[in-house]
């Protein structure tokens, strides 16, 4: 059994803060009023002011109750708790340690079982950690793959954001960009919100060149369509998908907490035709 990570640095840096200020703080960038998230955490309006404003200090049971009604990821669960005086309780594992192993082999099944579609599993970052075969053959479609993926994220992890949006990857592939464009870009934005990677992400995707002014101004969407379609036209090739992610619904560890299985399916006969014909079948 490996031994768990320490909290991460911004974990931390929580206990700089009163625990009052960090939950207004995240109350606020849900725009959820104190009378809202009293009600989902089932505890009066004025209890909640007094734990915001300090005139009454939360039990570690409290921390988790609302952390919960605020749906929060489990990193910060742990910010919430560290600010609060507590020992923050949810460990993060490598993906690669013993520990993890159930949780790969899993991931390894979903993908595997999903050939001959691509499929993808990323980290809250949009960094790739696993592929299978038919996410490889589809990337090989614009050429040699390590060169498009050096031209697009240079040496560092391969990142599926910068795929889609780089002037030099998927994004002129993409016939209807402007919808996935605006459509990935809110959903970024939201998650901006709670995970520093990902608003670095965006400003680094947002200063690509001949990015459009309108994706600047993308607000964030906390309830996204449950499908997103990309039209994708390669020379003769056309090549219509729709995606669907998946997540953990019970997770105890920061690592699988962060996990995202992306699921890439044809959207007609034509695109399913195409992707079987790539594996050979």
């Amino acid at each position: 059994m490996s031994t768990p990570m320490p909290p991460a640095a911004s974990d931390a840096r929580a206990a700089d803060f009163s625990f009052g200020d960090v939950l207004r703080e995240t109350r606020g960038a849900r725009k959820l009023s104190q009378l809202d998230l009293a009600v989902e955490a089932g505890i009066s309006q004025r209890h909640l002011s007094f734990l915001e404003s300090g005139r009454a200090r939360p039990s570690r049971g409290m921390v988790l109750q609302l952390a919960e009604s605020l749906e929060l990821p489990l990193r910060n669960r742990n910010r919430l708790l560290v600010a609060a005086g507590f020992a923050p309780v949810f460990p993060q594992r490598p993906l690669d340690s013993e520990a993890m192993a159930p949780v790969r082999q899993a991931l390894e099944r979903l993908l595997a079982h999903h050939e001959p579609y691509p499929a993808l599993v990323m980290d809250r970052g949009w960094n790739i950690l696993m592929t299978n075969r038919a996410l490889d053959r589809l990337v090989s479609l614009q050429g040699d793959p390590d060169a498009l993926w050096q031209r697009v994220c240079g040496d560092g992890p391969r990142n599926m954001f910068k795929l889609t949006f780089h002037p030099r990857g998927l994004r002129p592939l993409i016939s209807n960009m402007a919808e996935v464009g605006s459509h990935l870009l809110a959903r970024a934005r939201l998650e901006a919100l709670e995970e520093p990677a990902v608003a670095k992400l965006l400003d680094e995707v947002l200063a690509y060149p001949d990015t459009p002014a309108r994706w600047k101004l993308a607000e964030p969407v906390s309830h996204p369509p449950p499908v997103l379609a990309a039209q994708m036209r390669l020379g003769d090739v056309r090549l219509d998908l729709f995606t669907m992610l998946s997540t953990f619904g019970t997770p105890q560890d920061l690592t699988t907490d962060s996990l995202r299985v992306e699921h890439l399916f044809p959207a007609d006969a034509e695109s399913e035709l195409l992707l079987k014909r790539l594996a050979g079948m």
